[in-house]
């Protein structure tokens, strides 16, 4: 599994490290436990949308905090809740861009076994870096 959730770092939060050998399996991995936190079962979201995903950075790590706000939104504005299969990435003099396809379905109680709601992402302990595996997270979910 390319995260696992972290129990003792914040007691009224949602916490999780995400890892992927290549910055875009951890992102791809960092969706997934953002949206796993809110059902327990992934594999309940079927491919019934799609939507474009297009968020812009001027760092690397908030290119990342930028995603998972947008999954958030969806959920939020549309009552969708949205996988992340596959992202690309482009980066110009340390300017990013993320574009994505994402699918899923609108929220419905009978279908997804929910969790908890998540309201944002939170700055506290927030972090990306590269590491001799590969690419490494630690995101903090505000619930």
């Amino acid at each position: 599994m390319p995260f696992t959730f972290l129990d003792d770092i914040a007691t009224s939060d949602a916490a999780f490290e995400a890892t992927g050998r290549t910055v875009e399996e951890l992102f791809v991995a960092a969706a997934d436990a953002t949206m796993n936190v809110m059902v327990a079962d992934l594999n309940t979201i079927a491919k019934k949308e799609f939507r474009t995903i297009r968020v812009e950075a001027d760092a690397l790590d908030m290119l990342l905090f930028e995603l998972l706000q947008e999954l958030i939104f969806f959920k939020d504005a549309e009552r969708l809740l949205l996988r992340v299969p596959e992202v690309r990435i482009d980066s110009t003099d340390d300017h990013f861009v993320l574009s994505a396809e994402a699918y899923g379905e609108e929220l419905d109680a009978q279908v997804h076994d929910l969790v908890v709601d998540v309201k944002a992402v939170t700055l506290h302990r927030y972090r990306v870096e590269k590491t001799g595996r590969g690419w490494e997270a630690m995101v903090i979910l505000d619930i």
